[in-house]
């Protein structure tokens, strides 16, 4: 089994038409396997961290919720 690993400059690369594209292909989710899926989730998630304005329209595929550190 191999590891997915991206590098910063990878994702700094990444245009706002390779994230449509990502995000098109986790909203069909017709994977391979789990596995894949995982890949381009970690990808997005990624990329939400680094270039939050290109994920800002895919967040949603995330389900990243808000942490109430009260």
């Amino acid at each position: 089994m191999s590891t997915l690993h991206i590098s910063r400059p990878e994702i700094s690369a990444m245009t706002a038409e390779d994230v449509e594209e990502l995000a098109a292909r986790l909203e069909q989710d017709e994977y391979q396997s789990p596995f894949a899926a995982l890949q381009d989730w970690h990808v997005l998630r990624a990329v939400a961290f680094q270039k939050p304005e290109l994920a800002e329209p895919y967040i949603h595929l995330l389900d990243i919720e808000p942490f109430d550190e009260a």
